[in-house]
């Protein structure tokens, strides 16, 4: 029994890994503060969702629908606040307005089922969800160590001068914001069928800055810090339950020691690889 318990909070926590690595890419790379994010986690929830409860349509449909529906919804959002070029803090307070209204209108769709949410199929396995997360982070590799990665890290470090030098300041903000997104959008479709039930209440701001919290505390030019820092948030709450009412304020004490400790997060600009190959280079100096 506590195999099972421990397998569902590891699959959980590989969940919110993929939703995080989407936050990383738009926060910790472009430069642009989100606190609404969960919205479009609650989007891929839904999209899947509903076309698994009320259509029947294939796990893998459904997937791509939450995918597609994600970044298209950035759209929506991402266009004319990124085109009127609002400052991170703006931006931030817009998409949390927008995902206050996703919210209040997935509480009144009858497709939805209101603030009673749906009960679905546990369709996310273990094969789907770490499949899933092993494809997102080879995706994320490869998108940051190709051209358009340099150009979210320039807009990110001088927005100016990479005007200056080419960049389209508002289709690179654009195309990490619509990455994010799908990123986010795998990541809620897996959820909903993982923990086989949605509701509203999911999806709110609290979610989004969960998210952002990681991101930060990960490190903000890091792939692999985000992601371990996810695991650790997600599995923390649940080693600490025995404690009730001690275990949340546990959770934000450990946020607050990593703040003032670790400011440039757990792993800084750095990621794993960077660290076995510089060991590597330490034991192979050693031998010598």
């Amino acid at each position: 029994m506590y195999y099972h318990y421990a397998l569902n909070i590891f699959l959980l926590a590989c969940v919110n890994m993929i939703a995080v690595l989407g936050v990383s890419i738009f926060t910790g790379f472009t430069g642009l503060f989100s606190l609404g994010h969960a919205a479009f986690v609650g989007i891929g929830a839904y999209t899947a969702g509903v076309l698994t409860y009320h259509w029947y349509v294939p796990f893998p449909l459904a997937i791509l629908a939450a995918m597609l529906a994600s970044g298209a919804a950035s759209l929506i959002i991402g266009v004319p606040t990124l085109r009127a070029k609002l400052r991170s803090d703006y931006f931030a307070i817009a998409i949390m307005g927008f995902g206050e209204a996703l919210r209040v209108c997935l509480e009144n769709l009858s497709i939805t089922n209101g603030a009673r949410g749906l009960s679905l199929d546990e369709l996310s396995g273990p094969a789907w969800v770490v499949g899933a997360l092993l494809a997102s982070l080879a995706f994320a590799r490869s998108l940051l160590k190709s051209r358009f990665g340099a150009m979210f890290v320039s807009v990110r470090e001088d927005p100016v001068a990479a005007e200056m030098i080419g960049i389209n300041l508002f289709r690179t903000r654009l195309l990490s914001l619509v990455v994010s997104a799908v990123l986010c959008g795998v990541s809620g479709a897996l959820l909903a069928h993982r923990l086989a039930f949605i509701q509203p209440v999911m999806f709110t701001m609290t979610q989004s800055t969960q998210l952002l919290a990681s991101v930060i505390a990960g490190g903000m030019g890091s792939v692999s810090g985000p992601v371990i820092v996810s695991l650790i948030f997600t599995a923390l709450p649940e080693m600490l339950r025995n404690l009730e009412m001690y275990r949340l304020p546990a959770y934000g004490l450990l946020l607050v020691m990593i703040m003032i400790f670790r400011p440039q997060g757990l792993m800084g600009y750095r990621e794993i690889s960077d660290i076995l190959r510089g060991a590597r280079g330490f034991l192979s100096e050693k031998r010598r």
